[in-house]
């Protein structure tokens, strides 16, 4: 069985192709810039060499067009025929309450995120015109949407309302859903496979860590607490996000800079973060850079960063009443030796030392970094998201 794996931005693609006997890769790919000038494909077979492909792609159904032409072509191509895509996997990023699992998607599905696309007004449009194309590409071919919310609706309504007259979140669905389901559910079951342990007798904190982050507390196998709120924007210092906040500042921004609440969402959302307060860069590998030459707002940055993670990190402990390991996954938690160390530094009191002869100048391995006596596992594990993905379509379908 093969499965195609798609995931839409407003502006992009991305998508693999994966044979399930045996789980191997064989291309994935991104098409950037669909709807603007300059727009193109690049095309990476697993056993091949990387092709660029310059073309016009006026909306998303021009950019799947020419990833399954990619896929097709006697040069470079990996598949004889189209009816070899046995299924395609849709990452969508909001399902609101509906959806407490993978399904199979149909009408009824796409009327129900079509009502969420006021949850994630800049992702459930593109992830819904992936859809749409598909369906008029390949109609007969079953599709599978995979939710970025799914995975945390296990959550205990104390973990998931929030202190708000109750009549919001009955009317509005006002309540924290959390993100990174997909990445979240994935490395938790590749560490209880590393540790040689059941998923279901776990205490996990997993910690996405990129340049957006979120950490989850998984119990047991069921994730019963995460950062990540109503939007991306709650919960951990990020690239560009601000994170917690206190929200009367909203008003006190609005009122002193005469600014409108668009405004100050974009300041939140698209200023703030670790580039809010380094003044450097939104990317990390920057930032530790600057840090390094002796810039001290770039190391203010770092330490709000690393501060933030390591309190959640004990929060969620408290909360789980124990803790068996912690995962670092994504772009800096895979990739930066210095963000691991900084963050468990102070965590021994809880079990967990890190071996800094383990962990130094590790990256995107899957390996464990805690020193041998380390009652709590401290583990780095690279996240695949589409693979994932593509095990929940084979599921389903």
């Amino acid at each position: 069985m093969k499965v195609l794996v798609l995931n839409c931005g407003s502006s992009s693609l991305k998508y693999q192709i994966i044979n399930m006997v045996g789980e191997e890769l064989l291309a994935k790919g991104i098409a950037e810039r669909i709807g603007l000038e300059g727009s193109f494909v690049k095309h990476e077979p697993a056993n091949g060499k990387k092709e660029v492909i310059e073309t016009e792609l006026k909306d998303h159904k021009d950019a799947i067009k020419v990833l399954i032409d990619a896929l097709l072509d006697k040069t470079y191509g990996v598949l004889s025929s189209m009816d070899e895509i046995n299924a395609v996997g849709h990452r969508v990023v909001h399902a609101g309450e509906k959806f407490s699992g993978s399904v199979m998607i149909t009408q009824e599905v796409i009327d129900a995120l079509e009502d969420c696309s006021d949850l994630a007004p800049l992702h459930n449009p593109p992830n819904l015109m992936g859809i749409y194309a598909c369906k008029e590409i390949m109609p007969s071919t079953p599709m599978v949407g995979v939710f970025d919310t799914a995975f945390h609706q296990t959550m205990p309504p104390s973990s998931y309302l929030y202190a708000l007259p109750y009549e919001l979140y009955e009317k509005y669905k006002i309540r924290r859903y959390g993100f990174h389901g997909t990445s979240h559910k994935y490395v938790a079951i590749k560490t209880a496979e590393l540790l040689g342990k059941p998923l279901e007798e776990l205490k996990i904190v997993t910690c996405h860590l990129g340049n957006g982050a979120s950490m989850a507390a998984i119990q047991y196998g069921q994730s019963i607490d995460t950062t990540m709120g109503f939007t991306p924007l709650e919960g951990l210092v990020m690239g560009t996000r601000c994170g917690d906040i206190d929200p009367a500042i909203i008003s006190f921004i609005m009122e002193k800079e005469d600014m409108s609440i668009s405004d100050v969402n974009n300041i939140m959302n698209k200023k703030s973060g670790v580039l809010g307060v380094s003044g450097v860069s939104s990317d990390f590998r920057d930032i530790e850079e600057a840090a390094q030459d002796g810039n001290e707002r770039a190391k203010i940055a770092l330490e709000i960063f690393y501060k933030k993670v390591t309190k959640y990190i004990g929060a969620y402990a408290a909360e789980m009443g124990g803790l068996d390991a912690i995962v670092f996954t994504a772009g800096l938690g895979e990739n930066s030796d210095i963000a691991r160390k900084e963050i468990c530094k102070n965590l021994s009191f809880l079990g967990a030392t890190i071996d800094n002869n383990k962990n130094d100048g590790v990256r995107g391995k899957e390996t464990i970094v805690s020193t041998d006596g380390s009652s709590v596992k401290i583990v780095l594990m690279p996240t695949n998201e589409e693979l994932m993905i593509a095990r929940e379509t084979k599921a389903i379908v």
